[in-house]
């Protein structure tokens, strides 16, 4: 065997990483990790806001359509009533156009969003959905309560966004 066989086949005998280097590169992707989780958390906070937002703007311009609906006599209501839907669900099921000879249904939800801030959603029974909070027209802003109408929705979540606004208060 020559000097240059003698040398390859030290070389292959002693290639790979010592104990030493696979520690050092194991502490290395650790850090990295660990700088990333954060980033990441945020990243998953800051898409569950923004489904959030997209959820109550949906169900308050659905809100909005059927009071503006009342308003223009398209609804039935009794003289004392405010004009805002009952309750969600009527949003999903419709109702009787009053205007329109056929008396067609007028919808203005495919389904009740489902509020990202919390794990589940479920229904009371009543046709209201237990995953929203629900504020009447005659309740104060500060103490929203249900009692005969939907005006508004907010999230039941006890957590603060990003901004360090309530998510009850959005």
């Amino acid at each position: 065997m020559g000097r240059c066989a003698q040398w390859l086949s030290h070389t292959r005998l002693y290639s790979g990483f010592t104990l030493i280097e696979l520690m050092v590169s194991l502490v290395i992707v650790a850090i990295m990790a660990s700088v990333a989780t954060p980033m990441v958390q945020l990243t998953l906070q800051r898409q569950k806001e923004q489904q959030l937002r997209e959820q109550l703007r949906e169900i308050r311009r659905a809100i909005d359509a059927y009071k503006k609906a009342a308003d223009d006599g398209r609804v039935k209501k009794n003289a004392d009533a405010s004009g805002y839907p009952p309750n969600l669900q009527i949003l999903v099921d419709g109702v009787e156009d009053a205007k329109d000879a056929k008396h067609a249904r007028i919808r203005f939800l495919r389904r009740i969003p489902q509020d990202p801030m919390l794990n589940a959603q479920s229904n009371n029974g009543l046709g209201q959905v237990t995953g929203w909070g629900l504020r009447s027209y005659d309740s104060p802003p500060d103490q929203p309560r249900y009692t005969q109408d939907v005006y508004d929705v907010y999230s039941l979540s006890p957590r603060t966004g990003i901004n360090g606004v309530p998510y009850a208060q959005w």
